[in-house]
């Protein structure tokens, strides 16, 4: 197209060589090129997309082909073997339904009341070891005292006496604190095993590891302060054998004492 524009534009070149006609004839010919020019560059780019299209249908679009393909069976095995769909599901039903059917109740028990004493004193004292908060383990020595009593003074008792009082009463106030904690560590357990079952009934496949994680890690605790409240159980037992071999060994140096006096007696002239 452009070589007959030019071989046109030569002829008409010969044939008006003067002034305007000139002219005009030049810019008749440059418009008639131009559009030409343009012509070419769109074939040119349209060339160039069909080029690309064509390689992005042919190679490149087997490969993704391919690797759509591998998804797909990759989603599938993991749907139908690791972590089934039906089964999922169902376990998250059988979650809400038991939720819907034993939260309230559980609730009902929790929020149960048991505190029996009546009377001002003990009634603190109930309410200081049931409290389930370790912040008024503080309180527990002073309302202790105000039911049980202090240690007896020195012009009160003997010291083996009051030595065995003092131990009872640590022993007892021990026990009482273990339990608050004991308590305390209940109520964050359930909270947690409350979060847990929320989040399995809500969890997305495959994350069922972590919130066994959880689990157990919540379990090793609860067992940790079962073992902590057996250890003071088992002061509580050793202090109660402690006081009654002390009141054995009291009574053997009170036989003692009066075998000795009534030898003194028997052989006094």
């Amino acid at each position: 197209m452009k070589t007959k524009a030019f071989e046109i534009l030569r002829r008409m070149h010969h044939r008006f060589r003067r002034g305007k006609r000139w002219l005009l004839l030049s810019a008749i010919a440059i418009c008639l090129v131009l559009p030409s020019a343009k012509a070419d560059g769109i074939g040119d780019i349209i060339t160039l997309l069909k080029t690309i299209t064509s390689t992005i249908q042919g190679a490149i679009g087997d490969a993704l082909s391919g690797i759509q393909t591998l998804n797909s069976t990759i989603n599938n095995f993991r749907q139908r073997v690791l972590w089934p769909l039906a089964e999922i599901n169902q376990t998250k039903s059988f979650v809400n339904s038991t939720r819907a059917q034993y939260s309230n109740l559980m609730f009902q028990i929790e929020a149960i009341k048991n505190n029996s004493a009546t009377l001002e004193n003990p009634s603190q004292l109930e309410s200081a070891f049931r409290s389930g908060q370790a912040g008024s383990i503080g309180q527990l020595q002073p309302v202790y005292e105000n039911v049980y009593g202090s240690v007896p003074g020195p012009n009160n008792a003997r010291q083996v006496q009051r030595n065995m009082v003092d131990m009872d009463d640590a022993l007892a106030q021990g026990s009482l604190k273990t339990t608050v904690l004991s308590d305390q560590t209940t109520s964050q357990t359930l909270a947690l095993a409350d979060s847990i079952e929320q989040q399995s009934a809500v969890a997305a496949p495959g994350s069922g590891p972590m919130l066994a994680t959880q689990s157990a890690v919540a379990n090793l605790e609860t067992q940790a302060y079962l073992a902590k409240v057996l250890a003071a159980e088992l002061r509580q037992e050793a202090g109660k054998l402690a006081h009654q071999n002390a009141l054995l060994k009291q009574s053997a140096a009170a036989t003692r004492n009066l075998q000795s006096q009534a030898q003194q007696v028997l052989t006094h002239p």
